[in-house]
């Protein structure tokens, strides 16, 4: 497959075209492997157990999609839920669809493309597929939302929850919080700890979207109390000049190096000495003993 070629031509490769070359027929589970380019990193455990049970009932109704990888074994280019549920299952053997794939870029695009087109890959897995799209095949995003039938506006939207802090993630790989929940989140990514605030409540006390973008826009409308503190810390240092006044008067009167550390208004004074019976002296001058 080549770059410009677009969607129709990955998605008949993926479920057929009707040629001869097309092969279905019952494989051997054990010969087939999972597809290393899989975006798909989290798969629920109660969602593949429902599936091995629907499979279970009614058989496997659509058949996997694999290439072939030597004259016996092949690698999975769609279906891994499906191969996952019938491993659980304990099937020996499973239906496979094999498709002609001619080099890795191209068994990557398909992966990716046919776990995109999927709706139940987590808001995490999306992104992370887009990249990979982009990256491996050099896409702009217009380029990569005319490949997979997506606004670009859709696509920028997804990829910019990768800059949400991990913790995050996470809630969206888990299903512990929406893509419209995170949304809102965006707007505080320079402030991880109100992130993290805003998160739990979400969480805890089960919010709405709605609610969730209020929190956040009452957040934004406040003073941002950090910067005010920084503000005013910085307003509170000692002067330069004074402050050079103060370490000679220590020094002279201490006989020993002095540095005064300065941290807004706050601050540390350190005293340098030499040997025990120095330090003695020191503290005796400090203590006036």
């Amino acid at each position: 497959m080549t770059k410009n070629k677009g969607l129709g031509q990955g998605v008949g490769v993926l479920f057929g075209t009707g040629d001869e070359e097309d092969l279905f027929f019952e494989c051997n589970i054990e010969n087939i492997v999972a597809n290393k380019h899989q975006p798909r990193s989290y798969f629920n455990e109660d969602d593949l157990s429902d599936l091995a049970d629907s499979i279970k009932e009614h058989g496997v109704i659509q058949p996997l999609v694999v290439t072939r990888t030597d004259s016996s074994n092949y690698e999975l280019i769609a279906g891994e839920r499906r191969f996952r549920a019938c491993k659980l299952l304990g099937l020996t053997t499973v239906p496979v669809v094999v498709r002609d794939v001619q080099d890795e870029n191209t068994l990557l695009e398909l992966a990716l493309i046919e776990n995109i087109q999927r709706t139940d890959l987590n808001p995490i897995e999306q992104a992370e597929a887009y990249q990979k799209l982009i990256n491996g095949f050099s896409y702009t995003q217009d380029e990569a939302s005319k490949k997979l039938g997506k606004s670009r506006s859709s696509i920028a939207n997804i990829l910019r929850l990768l800059n949400l802090p991990g913790f995050v993630k996470a809630d969206l790989i888990e299903g512990n919080i929406t893509e419209g929940h995170a949304r809102p989140l965006l707007r505080l990514l320079d402030d991880v700890s109100t992130i993290k605030e805003i998160r739990d409540q979400i969480v805890n006390k089960k919010l709405s979207v709605r609610q969730t973008e209020m929190l956040v826009r009452k957040v934004l409308a406040k003073p941002r109390i950090t910067s005010t503190i920084k503000t005013r810390e910085k307003n509170e240092e000692i002067p330069s000049s004074y402050c050079s006044a103060l370490v000679n008067q220590l020094t002279s009167k201490l006989s020993s190096k002095v540095s005064i550390l300065q941290n807004g208004s706050r601050g540390k004074i350190e005293i340098e000495y030499y040997s025990l019976d120095d330090l003695e002296r020191v503290i005796g001058l400090v203590t006036k003993e």
